[in-house]
């Protein structure tokens, strides 16, 4: 199953999400919806619902921790609500920029490969580093406390670069540039 922004929502609410989550969530969603859609009108070859399903529930496992294991819980919530694979492996994989599997095992998560690969876990991934609680911002302001935590700022870098090179633009202007002619 792909589940609906509303079928979100609410199993955000039945694992005890708070709105902040919610509200950031939701905010995610919009912001990779806009790169979907935007990929997929250029002839890229994505799920565009996995897409929103997955940055709507991104943030669940944050019902069970707020540490880097959001990540794993939140696979593993949704994997059990019987949530299509798809969607499950982007929420696993959005952390950070991706976490590498010699990663995983020192920061005590299973020895798996977190780094996103599909087109839709990168555009969940990106879109995830543009927002700040529930508010769109540029995507300097996350490189800065990447460097800040001592985090991967080459593999976030790079992350911006993929899209950018596969869209033929910075996705970063073209977030902004669709969400301002929305309003």
């Amino acid at each position: 199953m792909i589940p609906s922004e509303g079928e979100a929502v609410a199993l955000h609410r039945k694992y005890g999400s708070d709105q902040i989550i919610i509200e950031h969530c939701q905010t995610v969603a919009r912001v990779a919806k806009v790169l979907a859609e935007e990929f997929a009108r250029r002839g890229h070859e994505l799920d565009v619902q996995a897409v929103v399903a997955a940055a709507m529930l991104h943030d669940i496992g944050r019902s069970r921790t707020h540490t880097i294991r959001h990540g794993v819980e939140g696979a593993q919530i949704i994997e059990n609500e019987d949530v299509d694979r798809k969607v499950v492996e982007i929420v696993r994989k959005h952390v950070g920029a991706g976490i590498a599997p010699e990663e995983s095992t020192r920061l005590g998560l299973p020895d798996l490969d977190y780094i996103p690969q599909t087109l839709e876990e990168r555009i969940v991934c990106f879109a995830d580093k543009m927002i700040d609680r529930n508010k769109v911002r540029p995507f300097e302001e996350e490189v800065r406390r990447f460097r800040i935590k001592a985090h991967d700022v080459g593999r976030l870098l790079a992350l911006k670069t993929g899209l950018q090179q596969e869209l033929g633009e910075d996705p970063e202007d073209l977030i902004f540039e669709k969400l301002k002619a929305s309003q």
